[in-house]
């Protein structure tokens, strides 16, 4: 690779690793740099994801003081994510992806109102539920399990698909829905790195000028996601997954 080449990469590592750390879609950064550097699409998505797993790991890191108490939740979410990232691996590397790609901007702005209307919807399912805690619990590892499947297939927008999921099951900070979601984030991401990696057209390279790179934007992005009052965070991320749609369906 030309130092550009790596210039480049790097700088979109560290961009995408803050991003996911904060809101999710930090693909939608290192994704266009890869193409740009002269990757194949679908090789380029592959690199993608393995290459910003450790901004993930980072993240989780930056944001360890939100997860104390949390554990015996993220058990009771952790193994239906690696589930769905199972489904969404296999999916990517053995169907092809255009009418998945199309639906991919909905999906997103789904998860912006989902979040958007986070305690409004909370409120609801708390009313409606016969069996509260029961049905809460079904409902969210239904969600959970399709927003994996969609995460490791795609990725792109995970992060704002999952905070808007669990934000309205969770009544807790969103600092700490947060938190939850970038382990989640490592859940499934961890799943589809091993299955690209062994069946993947991964470009090693650039998968490690991406990786160094997001590994610090991620400690940083969740640092700074700490500072941020939960409802100026809830309008940041539902902004930013609102663009990262329209950036979906302008290129789609």
């Amino acid at each position: 690779m030309t130092p550009e080449t790596v210039g480049l990469l790097a700088g979109a590592g560290l961009l995408a690793g803050a991003v996911n750390a904060v809101a999710g879609g930090g693909s939608l950064i290192s994704f266009p740099a890869l193409l740009a550097a002269g990757y194949p699409s679908v090789q380029a998505n592959v690199t993608n994801t393995v290459a910003l797993f450790p901004g993930y790991v980072g993240s989780v890191a930056g944001g360890r003081l939100e997860l104390v108490g949390q554990r015996r939740r993220l058990r009771a979410v952790a193994v239906t994510s690696a589930l769905g990232a199972v489904g969404g691996s296999i999916l990517l590397l053995t169907t092809p992806g255009e009418v998945f790609r199309l639906v991919v901007p909905f999906l997103i702005l789904l998860a912006c109102a989902l979040l958007a209307f986070q305690p409004r919807l909370a409120k609801l399912v708390q009313r409606t539920a016969a069996d509260g805690h029961e049905r809460h619990s079904v409902l969210l590892q239904g969600c959970v399990l399709l927003s994996a499947v969609y995460g490791a297939y795609f990725g792109a927008g995970l992060g704002v698909l999952l905070l808007g999921v669990l934000g309205i099951f969770l009544h807790d900070r969103l600092q700490r829905v947060n938190a939850l979601k970038n382990v989640l984030s490592v859940v499934i991401n961890a799943v589809a790195l091993l299955a690209f990696a062994a069946f993947g057209p991964v470009a090693w390279a650039a998968v490690l000028v991406i990786a160094t790179a997001s590994l610090a934007g991620g400690y940083l992005g969740a640092r700074i996601a700490r500072r941020i009052p939960s409802q100026a965070l809830r309008i940041a991320v539902v902004g930013y997954g609102v663009v990262v749609a329209g950036v979906l369906i302008a290129t789609g």
